[in-house]
Parts: structure tokens; sequence; C-alpha cells
């Protein structure tokens, strides 16, 4: 039987031009799980204020960023495809999909169909679940197998922070470093707003989270937790590099607009470390399996300049999965795992 596997991530413009990058962000703002407001509100926020605005200077960060092959994200993605293909062997096709812009999760799917696979096994390349990621890139597959008729058995993976091939890929990235020669360590992970960890604590039937020491430890009613998923990543991480605990902290970025996100905030995080005295900080960016525009600008290069405005010396960045061989042989892993 031939399987076909789906991988699949956020998605990145076409190209770092002002115009690709308004249409890459009215895409992404315009999914309900991630502006989740009222419809109109959504459409005159997005489209008449943050894409105008937002577009330009977004524009010039992922010039910054951007690669003479395109963009880190998607060259990252279509590098572990091909070695994930070899790997897995004849038996199993792969196809790489965005939920948002080029390459698509229909387009991707259409391949894999073409290729008379029997099953599809689809992985989003998110570790921790969220709403916002790994629930709307789930409601996109779920569209596509309804409007093209697919009949074959689709499975998803929801997400794999726990699973031994994903931790020990991210404890390999920190080889290269020291980190007895760093003051403290930061696990940064993308922030949500509060309102979608309350949301997903309703849905999944528990509806008892209070944003606190509920997050402590997995349980059925919380193991879709945003929250919890990454307090636990980094505890695990942190556990097993020795870190204790008065030296690392947990941090949420990149939030957007006025409302309740997840606290603390890796910025301001930064900054107290660096008024407090501390000279060097590892950050880790668990949430993120590719090297983006999140970590390697937001991170990379506004952290060390905030950090250095303060009185600290040396952010120092732990390179993300990417496409190295430890991680293609973890996603065999965890797709192997899923299909017994």
């Amino acid at each position: 039987m031939k399987t076909g596997i789906l991988l699949l991530n956020l998605g990145t413009p076409d190209s770092p031009s002002t115009p690709d990058v308004r249409k890459y962000l009215r895409e992404f703002l315009m999914d309900p799980r991630v502006i989740d407001i009222n419809p109109v509100g959504r459409w005159f926020l997005v489209n008449l204020i943050i894409a105008p605005f937002r577009a330009p200077k977004s524009a010039a960060l992922y010039q910054s960023i951007w690669t003479k092959e395109g963009s880190p994200l998607l060259i990252y993605g279509q590098q572990l495809r091909d070695k994930v293909a070899q790997l897995m062997g004849s038996d199993f096709e792969v196809e790489l999909g965005m939920r948002y812009q080029s390459p698509s999760i229909e387009g991707a799917m259409k391949k894999l169909i073409s290729k008379k696979v029997e099953r599809i096994v689809v992985l989003p390349l998110y570790p921790q679940y969220s709403s916002a990621a790994t629930g709307s890139t789930i409601d996109e597959v779920n569209r596509v197998v309804r409007t093209n008729g697919v009949r074959i058995p689709v499975s998803i993976i929801d997400r794999f922070w726990h699973k031994e091939a994903y931790l020990n890929c991210v404890l390999n990235t920190v080889r290269g470093f020291r980190i007895e020669d760093y003051d403290h360590v930061l696990f940064s992970f993308h922030g949500v707003p509060e309102r979608q960890i309350y949301k997903s604590s309703v849905e999944s039937g528990d509806g008892s989270c209070k944003i606190g020491s509920c997050c402590d430890t997995i349980t059925e009613g919380n193991k879709l937790c945003y929250r919890a998923n990454c307090i636990q990543t980094a505890r695990i991480l942190a556990k097993r590099l020795n870190i204790s605990e008065d030296k690392y902290t947990i941090g949420f970025q990149s939030r957007l607009g006025r409302t309740p996100w997840l606290q603390p905030f890796s910025d301001q995080v930064i900054t107290e470390l660096a008024k407090n005295g501390k000279k060097k900080v590892l950050v880790f960016s668990p949430a993120f399996v590719a090297d983006c525009l999140e970590t390697l600008h937001e991170i990379g290069v506004e952290y060390q300049e905030l950090f250095h405005e303060n009185g600290g010396e040396k952010v120092q960045l732990v390179p993300s999965l990417n496409a190295n061989n430890d991680w293609a042989q973890a996603v065999k892993t965890i797709l192997l795992d899923e299909m017994k």
C-alpha cells in the first residue's frame, strides 16, 4: 500500500515585495482562527489598518532575511521534504504544503492523490498545538478533503512536542554552545491572545482554564492547551540540559494589538535581564521547527539590539531544526509511530 505524507507549515510571502507581503498578511490575518473577532470588524482591521500600514515595514524585514534561493521557511521545508522522502522509501510519496500562500495544501494533496496513494498522513510542523496554527491547518485539510471528494483515509498528527524524537533533535541543536557560558536561558514561544487559551479549554470540554497552575501538568482536559504544551516543552528541555529553574525563563513573542496576550513577553524579559546585569543570554525557539522572520530577525536582530541598549552584550539564538539530518529522521519516526 502506497502512503502519502503531507508536511505542512504556516506559510511565507511569495516574495519580499510589498504587494506580495500585503497579500500574505491579508490571507493570514483574515483567518478567523488567527484574529478571532467579529467578521466585519476583522475585515476592516485587516484590510484598512494592518495590511496597508504593516506591509511595507514587514516587506523590509523579509528582505533582510531573504536568501538567493528564496524564503528560508520555504527552502528548509523543501529540503526537509526531500530528505524525508528519501528516508521513507518507495512505498511513500511526500509533499510539502503551506497553510497560507504557496505551495497550497490543496495543491499538495492533489499531487498525492494523482500518485495513487491509498492513505494520507498529515504532519503540521507545529510541535505545540494551537488553535491559530494547528487548528486552522486542520480546518483547511478537512475543507480540501471535503470539497475534493477525497475517499481515502486521512489522519492528522496534531502535536509532537512530547515525542522523544523531536526533543532529542532540539537538544542536539545546542551541542555547539556551552550553556554554562551564558547568564540566562530564554525559551521563547510564539504568543497568542489569552482568549484563545480560554476558548480551547471550553472546546476540549474542560473549561477550567485559569492560565495558571493548571498548565503545570498535562491532562486529558488540557492536552490541546497551547500554554501548557509550551511550558512542558521548556521544562523538559531545561531538565535534560541541567538548567536550574532560576537560570531560565519561558516567554512569548510576536504579539499583535492591544488585547491581553500570553505573558511574560519575551522582549520585556530580554530588557529586564539586561537591566539586571545579565550579559549573555541563550535563546531557544521551540515553537519553530524552521528559522523564519520570528527567529532570524525578531530574536536575532531586534532582541540583540534591545538587549544591548539596556546594558547587555550578546543574545545568542539557537538555530531551529531546519532541515537537519536528525530532524528528517525524527519526522520519519513520528510518522511511523502514527501509522502503527
